[in-house]
This record gives structure tokens, C-alpha cells and sequence, in this order.
């Protein structure tokens, strides 16, 4: 786990969806959620690509979901790819069903982190904190940060008719979870002890409520 600080303002930016591959990840997350997913792009540096749907919030404010997957069209990479994605027990998980991996708090700046990775799709410029690794933090249920140098994707895509209503961090630490728990732009954060660090989010959709993992 970071021994970092954690930041004092920040902002929900998105969920990660990971799965086997891109195609079996759109399609599982179009069926659960009922609405389509819009196209996303690639990431040269890690070698994968995804999509993403806009999500609302209950208070002011947008978020949204990307479901990601290694790009077998792309050369691998340099180093270990984000999110834990070349790892053994990692493929095990989506070799099963695609898998709420992670979550991904925007910040002001990132200035100075040394986490911080300079990155850009096509006229999209962020900044995201990235272990060298290629490790999760708090295994997944902390979150990585994100500095948007352009505006991000929840400002941008279209609006899908699906809100998220509630995140739950789990993990064998959840003393460490706590910074990020509370109501936030409408969205009920709480943290949770479990033996394995995961995730679960409960959306409301077109159909009725949902929850994913």
C-alpha cells in the first residue's frame, strides 16, 4: 500500500472494469447495465485499450466507467502493464467474468508526485499516478489520482441514464480506506473490512438497481 498522504480536495473521476479481453467486457457490462457503451481509445505506453460510459451522480456532477483490456493488436510494453493486468491471480479473475478492479480520484495538480506519469490520447492530456510495477493501491481499493490537463470524459460523454449510487471499499486495512469515505457529490463511500482487497458499486439504471464487483 502507498505510504503517501493522501490528497485534502479531490473529486470522484471513474470506476476501471477490467476483462479477458475488450469485447467480452463491452458486452458483459452493455447487458448488466442496459445502455451501450461509447468508444474509448488505446493506450500505447501499457498496451491496452477500452471503452467508457458516462454515469451520473445523485448530487452535482458526473462521473464515469471505462471497462479495459490488454490490446493484442498493440506491441507489449516497455514495462508491466497498469492495473495489475499482467499478473497471474489478475488473468485468473477475468479469465472467470470481467471484475470491478479499481477507482480513480481526480486532483487539481499532481505537480511534484512521484507516482505521476505524463500521458495523452489524441488531443487528451492527463496526468495519472502509476506504481512502476504495474501494482494497484491498497489492491484496488484505494485509488489512483488523476490530474485532467484537458477536460475529463465525464464532461464530455453523452449521458447514458445510468447513476452511480454507492461505493464500497473493502480491504484487510479499512482504517486505511477511511479518507475517502463519506457522502461525496451525492455518491454514500463506505469502507468495509474483508480479507481480499475489492470493490462494489450500485448503480441505478434504466432496469432498477445494481450491483457490481
Amino acid at each position: 500500500m502507498s505510504t503517501l498522504p493522501p490528497p485534502t480536495s479531490w473529486t470522484l473521476d471513474h470506476l476501471v472494469f477490467a476483462a479477458h479481453d475488450l469485447s467480452s467486457g463491452q458486452a458483459w457490462l452493455e447487458t448488466k447495465l442496459g445502455v451501450h457503451l461509447q468508444p474509448g481509445g488505446q493506450h500505447p505506453r501499457f498496451g491496452t485499450h477500452n471503452r467508457l460510459l458516462g454515469l451520473s451522480l445523485p448530487g452535482a456532477g458526473k462521473c464515469y466507467l471505462e471497462v479495459i483490456a490488454v490490446d493484442p493488436a498493440a506491441p507489449a510494453p516497455a514495462g508491466p502493464r497498469w492495473f495489475e493486468l499482467d499478473t497471474p491471480a489478475m488473468q485468473a479473475r477475468l479469465a472467470e467474468r470481467p471484475r470491478l478492479i479499481h477507482w480513480v480520484a481526480a486532483v487539481p495538480t499532481l505537480t511534484g508526485h512521484p507516482l505521476a506519469l505524463p500521458l495523452e490520447r489524441g488531443a487528451a492530456r492527463w496526468q495519472l499516478t502509476a506504481p512502476p510495477d504495474g501494482s494497484l493501491p491498497g489492491g484496488g481499493a484505494e485509488p489512483s489520482l488523476i490530474a485532467w490537463e484537458t477536460p475529463s470524459p465525464s464532461t464530455t460523454l453523452p449521458p447514458s441514464g445510468v447513476t452511480l449510487r454507492a461505493l464500497e471499499l473493502l480491504g484487510p486495512q479499512p482504517q486505511r480506506l477511511q479518507h475517502w469515505t463519506g457522502s461525496l457529490q451525492g455518491v454514500n463511500i463506505t469502507a468495509q473490512w474483508a480479507d481480499i482487497p475489492q470493490l462494489r458499486a450500485t448503480f441505478q439504471t434504466p432496469h432498477g438497481p445494481l450491483t457490481l464487483s
